[in-house]
């Protein structure tokens, strides 16, 4: 059975979230852990989430995905914005401890001019200072557009950054089809080349999660711009093709349109009908 859900908001638990995620025939789904645009979270609340637990078992809803806030920058050239962003991730990945054995996704950053090298090296230095033996959870690498000085938008990058993690069994890569588009990774037209290449430079193994968006701009543009399924450059056959590959169909996809809880569930139906 298809894997599939949306980007929830985390506002009013987890709980509210699973109700959702049900309502719009969703098994899955994705939530920031904070603010996506400050440092704030809320308090852990055990009953809701022991409540979602319980309603997650009844409703086969499993591999929900938290995502870091876009604020926090790995590698940024500013040390203090370094630091908060490892204080931030040790902290939810403590908070991912409520709700063991799923993964949590972070944009890997951006160098600020410094240089694709030693942007490697802050977020490897930084992955090796947070992750433990104990760790219950699989940390993401998502894959980027290439906008600016981000690091990510090469699979060689993503590869880089787990080379010189001590701790590998705890890292995967999550795919993101708008941003791997925009990157130059022509997945409308050359799938297979695309996941022959992703496995010769990372690995099948390491890829766990597949973000599912259309693009707004035309193949290698560097812009990031989501757009709705079917309305942008990558096209909704192409995206029905990635949900039902072979090598893609047992993993969890995520939508991350511009839409509403009625849009996300068109584009869910959508895809269960894609086989």
């Amino acid at each position: 059975m298809l894997t599939i859900g949306c980007h929830l908001s985390s506002s009013k638990g987890y709980f509210a979230m699973g109700k959702e995620a049900v309502n719009i025939d969703a098994n899955t789904f994705q939530f920031f852990t904070r603010n996506p645009r400050g440092t704030r979270a809320k308090a852990m609340n055990p009953d809701d989430v022991n409540k979602f637990l319980a309603y997650a078992g009844e409703h086969q809803i499993n591999r929900i995905l938290a995502h870091a806030p876009y604020t926090l920058n790995a590698c940024s050239a500013d040390e203090h914005l370094r630091i908060l962003a490892r204080d931030t991730m040790k902290d939810d990945l403590e908070r991912m401890e409520y709700t063991p054995g799923n993964c949590y996704n972070f944009h890997p950053g951006s160098h600020v001019k410094q240089g694709v090298e030693i942007g490697i090296q802050y977020i490897s230095d930084m992955l090796n200072q947070i992750l433990t033996p104990k760790l219950h959870t699989t940390v993401l690498l998502e894959t980027m557009s290439g906008k600016g000085s981000e690091v990510g938008k090469e699979f060689e990058e993503l590869r880089e950054i787990l080379d010189r993690v001590t701790l590998q069994e705890h890292m995967g890569v999550c795919l993101d089809t708008c941003h791997v588009w925009d990157a130059g990774y022509d997945i409308r037209n050359d799938l297979d080349g695309v996941l022959h290449q992703f496995d010769q430079v990372i690995g099948l193994s390491k890829l766990k999660a597949i973000h599912l968006n259309d693009s707004l701009n035309a193949l290698g543009s560097h812009k990031d711009r989501h757009a709705k399924i079917g309305e942008g450059f990558i096209g909704a056959e192409a995206l029905k093709r990635i949900v039902t590959h072979p090598l893609l169909k047992d993993l969890p996809f995520y939508l991350e349109t511009p839409n509403d809880l009625p849009g996300y569930a068109k584009e869910i139906a959508m895809m269960r009908n894609a086989g």
